[in-house]
C-alpha cells in the first residue's frame, strides 16, 4: 500500500471514529434541602425496569421517591419527569435517557445520557442501571445529606 494511501485510509478511520460517542452531561441538584422525588410515570417508556431503577437509584442517594400518574400529589415540592429510548445492534442497549428534576422555581438538575451516535463503541452495551447509575448520583450528590442523621 503506498503512503498515500495508509493516510487516506487513516484518515477515513479517524473520521468514522470520531463519529462514534456517548456523552453524559449532568447539571446537578443545587438544593441540598430535599427529602421527597415525586416521580412522574412516563407510559411511553416501554423498558418495565427503567422506572424501579430510577426510584432505587435516588432512594440510595437519601431521598424518598413516589411514582405519580396524571396529577402530581400534593405537597410534592420536587418532581422527576423522565424519557428513555433503546435501540437493537446485536442486543438491546439504552441509546438515550433523560431525566429532568423541577422544583417550585422550575428546571433544578438534569442529567442526559446519549448513545445515539455510538454506533461503533463496545460500551454502549450493558445494564441500564450501570448507564444511569453514575448520573443520578452526580445529579443528586449530597441533596439527601441533611435529611440523613
Amino acid at each position: 500500500m503506498s503512503p498515500q494511501a495508509k493516510l487516506v485510509a487513516g484518515l477515513g478511520l479517524l473520521l468514522g471514529l470520531s463519529g462514534c460517542s456517548i456523552t453524559q452531561t449532568v447539571e446537578p441538584v443545587a438544593d441540598n434541602d430535599i427529602e421527597r422525588i415525586c416521580v412522574e410515570h412516563n407510559p411511553d417508556v416501554l423498558m418495565d425496569g427503567f422506572e424501579p431503577a430510577v426510584c432505587e437509584l435516588i432512594e440510595e442517594q437519601g431521598l424518598y421517591t413516589e411514582v405519580y400518574r396524571g396529577e402530581r400529589p400534593v405537597g410534592c415540592s420536587h418532581f422527576l419527569e423522565y424519557t428513555a429510548n433503546w435501540r437493537w445492534d446485536m442486543a438491546m442497549y439504552l441509546s438515550y435517557a433523560d431525566l429532568k428534576v423541577f422544583g417550585q422555581d422550575g428546571l433544578e438538575g438534569r442529567a442526559t445520557y446519549d448513545a445515539r451516535n455510538g454506533g461503533g463503541r463496545m460500551d454502549k452495551f450493558g445494564s441500564t442501571r450501570s448507564k444511569i447509575e453514575p448520573l443520578v448520583e452526580e445529579m443528586f450528590g449530597g441533596a439527601g445529606v441533611t435529611n440523613q442523621d
